[in-house]
């Protein structure tokens, strides 16, 4: 008698609109932003991404995030986190909060982030790692006191371009005092992509000896980031960031390319007996929406795939 197949549930975050636009070298229009969010939501994605509160000096793309978030179509179903690097984000988040006359919460979630290594920090936030997480801590505990949910991010989990191999107990350290200020999770990026399943291996057992894998998540960028998305759901992670058609790339980290595509890790976790709750036909079909929106390619190969697959069907079909 054949066994029932197990299906362990897996969250993906979509980073799209947030991490993958804030690099976009053109000024992407808030319709076009908001659009790619509702659509988003409607491939069953819960966690979206939608902006950040950052100066407009240092990343023009997210100027509009308080209107995008006035304008999507929210869900009960769905957050809308926003990236908050400091007490003024939080200050000018808070302030849109209070004023909307919205029925439901524009959002109710933000991201707060560091790194492991102090070159790094220094390029991104111009502090160290030390002075960036005593910055974040009253950050985090007004967020939370205001009745928002807090996650954390940390760069540079495998290598830094600076300061080459980061050492694991780093990794750990940093993980757990996000964790004690109050972020319900955090995210390990590695943000060059040159880690391998090993390396992730290797940082996940340190990492996981003293902090609880379920408050883990994995934010990985092009080189071999599905297979290292597989290792570490392998060892227990659950929720895995991802970015639908592979847009983005960290501006402050040389050698960056891009995020994994979303649609890339959904095909390789639902194949392998994981569900996501995403329809991965409609976000195939929106990361080729958004690419053709801001003239870029599509580097999902699997949504190429799905591409090339229907037009192969239709064709056929004029026959």
């Amino acid at each position: 008698m054949l066994q029932p197949r197990l299906i362990y549930p897996v969250r993906i975050v979509e980073v799209g609109p947030r991490d993958g636009l804030q690099n976009e070298k053109q000024i992407v229009p808030e319709d076009v932003k908001v659009s790619l969010i509702n659509r988003l939501g409607r491939a069953g994605l819960k966690d979206i991404e939608a902006g950040s509160f950052v100066s407009p000096k240092w990343v023009p793309q997210m100027a509009g995030t308080a209107e995008v978030l006035k304008q999507i179509h929210h869900s009960k179903e769905i957050h809308y986190p926003v990236l908050v690097p400091n007490m003024k984000g939080l200050d000018s988040l808070l302030s849109l909060l209070q004023s909307s006359t919205s029925s439901e919460p524009l959002t109710d979630e933000i991201a707060v982030f560091t790194a492991t290594t102090d070159s790094f920090a220094r390029a991104n936030t111009n502090c160290t790692v030390a002075e960036s997480i005593e910055r974040l801590a009253p950050v985090v505990e007004r967020a939370i006191s205001a009745g928002l949910r807090v996650r954390g991010y940390v760069s540079m989990v495998i290598v830094c371009p600076f300061e080459g191999k980061v050492v694991p107990a780093r990794v750990r350290e940093v993980t757990q005092k996000l964790l004690e200020m109050g972020c319900y999770e955090v995210s390990l990026g590695d943000t060059v992509g040159m880690g391998t399943p090993k390396d992730w291996e290797d940082m996940l057992n340190d990492v996981t000896g003293s902090v609880n894998v379920s408050t883990l998540a994995t934010h990985d960028t092009f080189g071999m980031a599905v297979a290292n998305v597989m290792q570490a759901v392998s060892m227990g992670v659950r929720t895995v960031d991802s970015s639908v058609a592979g847009l983005g790339g960290c501006p402050y980290s040389p050698g960056a390319t891009g995020n994994v595509a979303t649609e890339d890790v959904v095909y390789a976790l639902h194949g392998s007996g994981y569900e996501t709750g995403v329809d991965l036909t409609a976000l195939a079909e929106t990361g080729f929406w958004i690419s053709e929106k801001i003239g870029r390619e599509n580097v999902s190969r699997v949504g190429r795939a799905l591409r090339a697959k229907q037009v192969r069907e239709q064709s056929r079909q004029k026959e």
